[in-house]
């Protein structure tokens, strides 16, 4: 599923070749992609000229020179690209807007037919519609304490609820608990603000760089833990080189299940919430 990094990614593609153009045309090849009758997007787009994009969490914000916005959410295999000919269009062109400028066509392209295309009236008026929390890279380390403390929840479906933070998935939250050396069971009350401190420096970290890279997590440093998820295609089949921790080299990553989503730790790094509590009353 395309996240934040990708989201963002996306948002700077059209941000270089769509502001400032003016949207001509619209072919919607597939209307299950619309959150809207296909009238109302006609009617909300057509004549309209680009005027700048934003983003919130993993939704990419076109913004229109009425005030208006059109928001793309990509779903599990969204993604956007551009063409001039028909003939040259992406396979799975769900929906492409012509600009007049440039001649080029933006494609909404879907596999999956999960993503949705709707108007907005304001950021703001979506992210109440929608109970979105503030954006990832946004929310600051006390505004994190401050939710994370009313919580006895898990911290990793806590970090998965996009009310509570916007656009953080399953891989990236696995990446930022084991950057801030967080097991996934802690109880969002139980971290002191500290460890809420060393997560909200996780998150940064993680998104920046893989923003940084385009979400090509195969160039991301090695001392991230997606290199030892098990769908590492650059691991030779049958063999475990992608699946120890890159700080304990002799220490192999664990998968489990928390709040029914596949969760990789480094049993060294990030001890369970009784493992810890042990060795804190040992010590």
């Amino acid at each position: 599923m395309p996240e934040l990094p990708e989201v963002e990614t996306y948002r700077r593609f059209i941000d270089e070749v769509a502001v400032g153009q003016t949207i001509t045309g619209l072919a919607v090849n597939d209307a299950h992609v619309l959150a809207v009758p296909e009238a109302e997007l006609r009617a909300g787009l057509l004549g309209r000229t680009i005027t700048g994009t934003s983003r919130l969490g993993k939704n990419c914000f076109v913004e229109l020179d009425n005030g208006r916005l059109l928001v793309l959410h990509f779903g599990m295999t969204g993604d956007i690209g551009a063409y001039r000919d028909a003939p040259d269009a992406p396979r799975f062109t769900r929906v492409a807007w012509h600009l007049s400028d440039s001649g080029l066509n933006l494609a909404f392209i879907d596999p999956r037919k999960f993503g949705r295309i709707r108007l907005a009236d304001s950021a703001e008026a979506y992210q109440k519609a929608k109970k979105l929390g503030p954006d990832a890279l946004q929310i600051t380390a006390a505004e994190l304490y401050a939710k994370l403390s009313r919580r006895r929840v898990f911290v990793k479906p806590l970090l998965l609820d996009q009310g509570l933070t916007a656009g953080l998935g399953n891989w990236i939250v696995d990446e930022v608990l084991f950057q801030a050396k967080l097991h996934p069971e802690r109880i969002g009350n139980s971290l002191i603000e500290k460890e809420v401190g060393a997560l909200h420096a996780a998150i940064q970290l993680v998104l920046t760089t893989a923003i940084q890279h385009e979400a090509n997590y195969r160039n991301f440093p090695k001392s991230f833990l997606i290199h030892a998820r098990e769908w590492d295609e650059s691991a030779t089949p049958g063999s475990d080189a992608h699946t120890f921790c890159p700080r304990h080299p002799k220490v192999k990553i664990e998968k489990t299940y928390v709040g029914g989503r596949a969760t990789y730790t480094c049993p060294k790094c990030q001890p369970t919430p009784v493992a810890a509590a042990e060795k804190s009353g040992a010590s």
